[in-house]
């Protein structure tokens, strides 16, 4: 069989470009070693975020009695809620089936495995094209030596109960998301990581912030340390100190999942199995493209999109953009919500720059919502006004992140922000006023 493209992958990078180069009028094969939809719908971001929310009601009830509202938990049925999980990726899953279906795009179940730099085989036949995509993400890092019985984000994700007490190894995103839902839904939580601090990804401001907060809630945290004898349920650290728990969760990060297409047989070579690309997406192999988890950090799902798309233009020949990796958002799902986009502080060096702080505890929506912890941080240059970064902590911060988004991609001043007149009472209007800070004008 012969296409104008073979792209490997089905998850968000990938099955977004498929479509694009299938709207450009391309012949697309997409191959898929286990469900489209790919980490992020299956076994990722769109099944934590159902979890979260279960928290987040749970949660609600929790603190009921401030409103004047007196409830109980009563029993949680720990399988429903992972029930719940599993429909949300399912009805997901058959939209992006149906998006499949409608561009004409062959989708090919089995796993790829190149041939030569135009063609690959899956399920015993060879596919052919002028042009291939490898989108075949990433998979989680495990700790060597980690008994079997050690969670992946699948694992707990999926678990038929919760357990009293969880150990989470890694404080980055996936790790503070589940130390997060564990807490919420009852269980003891001890978070071990080996940098100085949690979120290591973030601002120090934010990655400070959320300590607290988790910490008011019982989440434990021990920095600094690593694990160096582990077994079923206990291990012991570098610190000396000894943990006991019923169940332990390894989110250290992931590794590109190259190892097993034959990437020699096509030209390409990698160290590290992270596979460099230019600035539209090609490798070292004319013809021969990587998008998403496979190539360089950030990684996160749009990342991989947005990557799919220029991916796509460039193949047909269009003169597309390439992408300002500095106007990509990043959010944290967990109680308080994180979200952060282009530099932090630390990142600024000499440059001048102007810092401008607003706190939700003065905020009327978040008052009246009875979560009123966090704040807004903007970073903007002192010279040009040009938006250079912006990091917050709070109630539904991630739904305000996007006015940053389209900000810094339109190249907006902070001035253009203090200028546009915010509806209130919002959540919103605390990022405004971060930017009144940030110009001398709170």
């Amino acid at each position: 069989m012969n296409f104008d493209v073979i792209i490997i992958g089905g998850g968000p990078g990938g099955y977004v470009c498929a479509i694009r180069c299938a709207q450009l009028g391309m012949k697309v094969a997409l191959v898929e070693a286990n469900k489209v939809g790919g980490t992020c719908l299956c076994v990722g971001c769109i099944p934590t975020k159902a979890l979260l929310t279960v928290a987040e009601i749970r949660r609600a009830v929790g603190i009921a009695d401030q409103f004047g509202i007196h409830a109980t938990y009563g029993r949680t049925d720990f399988a429903a809620v992972t029930a719940h999980a599993k429909r949300v990726v399912e009805t997901l899953q058959k939209g992006v089936m149906s998006l499949m279906e409608k561009n004409n795009i062959d989708v090919i179940s089995g796993f790829a495995r190149f041939i030569s730099k135009n063609s690959v085989e899956a399920n015993g036949k060879e596919i052919t094209a002028n042009n291939i995509v490898i989108a075949t993400g990433a998979l989680p890092r495990m700790l060597p030596g980690a008994p079997r019985s050690y969670w992946t984000s699948k694992d707990a994700m999926f678990a038929e109960e919760c357990p009293k007490s969880i150990v989470i190894i890694g404080s980055g995103a996936i790790g503070i998301e589940f130390a997060s839902f564990y807490n919420d839904m009852g269980a003891e939580v001890t978070v071990v990581e080996l940098q100085k601090r949690i979120l290591i990804q973030e601002d120090d401001d934010i990655a400070g912030a959320a300590k607290r907060e988790l910490e008011k809630r019982g989440i434990k945290f021990i920095l600094g340390a690593s694990a160096t004898e582990m077994k079923e349920k206990e291990m012991t650290l570098s610190n000396g100190q000894k943990l006991q728990f019923d169940k332990c969760l390894v989110a250290v990060g992931v590794v590109p999942n190259t190892s097993d297409l034959a990437l020699e047989a096509c030209g390409l070579k990698t160290e590290t199995g992270r596979i460099q690309v230019n600035q539209y997406m090609g490798t070292s192999v004319s013809g021969i493209y990587a998008i998403g988890d496979v190539t360089l950090p950030p990684f996160l799902a749009h990342k991989a999109s947005k990557e799919g798309i220029v991916c796509a233009e460039r193949i047909a020949g269009m003169d597309t953009t390439p992408i300002k990796y500095n106007t990509i958002p990043a959010c944290t799902y967990s109680h308080p919500q994180i979200a952060s986009i282009g530099l932090k502080e630390c990142d600024i060096g000499d440059r001048r720059v102007r810092i401008g702080k607003s706190y939700f505890r003065g905020n009327g929506k978040a008052l009246a919502s009875g979560d009123s912890c966090g704040f807004t941080k903007v970073i903007v240059d002192d010279v040009s006004g040009e938006i250079l970064g912006c990091h917050m902590i709070g109630n539904s911060v991630v739904e305000l992140l996007p006015i940053i988004s389209v900000a810094m991609q339109a190249e907006l001043t902070d001035l253009d922000i203090v200028n546009t007149v915010f509806p209130h009472p919002t959540l919103s209007e605390c990022l405004h006023d971060a930017f009144l800070d940030a110009c001398g004008r709170s």
